[in-house]
Formats: C-alpha cells, structure tokens, sequence
C-alpha cells in the first residue's frame, strides 16, 4: 500500500478549503512528510489518510488533520521557535510541530501515551523533542518562555499558568468552552493580555489533572 500517495492526497484536499486556509510552506511539508498512518493503531492505518479524528488508546484521540495542519498554521511558526504542546497524545501533532520548530516540549497527562508517542517519535529520528508524563495545566515553568503554546484538549477558561508563559509577541492556541463543542482561540500575547486573532467552533477532549 503506497502511504506516501495516500498523504499527498490528503494534504492536496486540504490545501482546496476554502474555510481556514493552509498556506505556510513549511506547514505543508511537514504534512506531506509525517506519517500518520504510524500513529494510530494497525487496525485504522487504511483511515489513516482520512480527514477525520480517529480513536487512539486511553480515551483520547488523534486530530482530524485538517485541525492539525489549521493549528500548525496559525501557530504562525519559524524555524527558531521553542513551542510548548499541552496533549501530546498519539504524537502526530508533535511530530508535525517538530518538522518545523527547533524544539518542541510536550506534556502528557496518560503515561501510556507519553512512553508511546516518545518511543515512535524517537524510532522516526526526531532528537528535537522534550517529553513529559504529568499536569498539561501547569506548564513547563522551567523552560519557559515559550514562542508559541499549543493545548490539544479543551477547557473551560484559559489557564493563567500557560498565558504566562507565552512570550509577549508570541502565540496561545486552545480550545475554551464546554461540551459539546468549544471555540478554538488563536491569541496573540500582548502586553495588557490575550488578543483572539482567528477562531473557529470544534470538539476536543477534556484537558485532565490528576
């Protein structure tokens, strides 16, 4: 089965939305290289290339792609950033941030997750990667501050531990609202707080805390 056929169709289908367009090179490379078909389980690599969020292990999900390569666009992202990821989840997310960015720190809540993600991340050759297993709400103070946060999962009010840790100039992009679905932020850090830039309704999962 020719995967790399499969990708670039995919990406080539989201490039013609006509709703949130995806126009950074650098975004569109990333996608058409990273294989997301590794990312989910061998059962589902046939909808791997599928613009729809699949089910992965402890009751999370990986992103629908189009959701993965908006994000990635609106993140805004240069070569030299240091970018922060709340949910790393199956790791695709990260792995596309990764292609990109200088470094990428990630923060999982399930340790399963985490030691699987890192695993396949580190088999891909990705040395550009920080992992975490713990409390996503938290951030990583010690490495703050960061260029761009990405948080993968939903909440209900921006935590301030994670706005503070944005460089002013720099970007927040979270999902805020409860079920059934949420309003997906792209801020802007400012000197007085968080301007909203670019918003579009969707459906994550919960951010969890221990």
């Amino acid at each position: 089965m020719n995967y790399f056929e499969r990708r670039n169709r995919l990406v080539n289908r989201l490039l013609r939305y006509e709703v949130g367009e995806i126009a950074n090179p650098k975004v569109i490379q990333a996608l058409r290289k990273v294989p997301r078909h590794l990312f989910v389980d061998p059962s589902q690599q046939l909808d791997a290339y599928k613009d729809y969020a699949l089910p992965i292990a402890c009751g999370q999900t990986i992103s629908q792609p189009y959701i993965v390569a908006l994000m990635s666009e609106w993140l805004a992202l240069e070569t030299e950033h240091r970018v922060l990821e709340i949910g790393t989840g199956s790791g695709y997310q990260t792995a596309v941030l990764a292609e990109i960015v200088k470094t990428v720190y990630t923060i999982e809540f399930h340790s399963h997750l985490c030691q699987r993600a890192q695993n396949l991340l580190d088999q891909l050759g990705n040395e550009n990667i920080e992992f975490r297993c713990g409390d996503g709400y938290e951030g990583w103070p010690e490495e703050a501050l960061f260029d761009r946060i990405i948080v993968t999962c939903r909440v209900e009010t921006v935590p301030p531990q994670l706005e503070a840790q944005v460089k002013v100039g720099g970007r927040l992009l979270i999902p805020v609202g409860p079920e059934p679905s949420q309003i997906l932020y792209a801020y802007k850090k400012e000197k007085n707080g968080l301007k909203a830039l670019e918003k579009l309704q969707v459906r994550f999962v919960p951010l969890l805390r221990p």
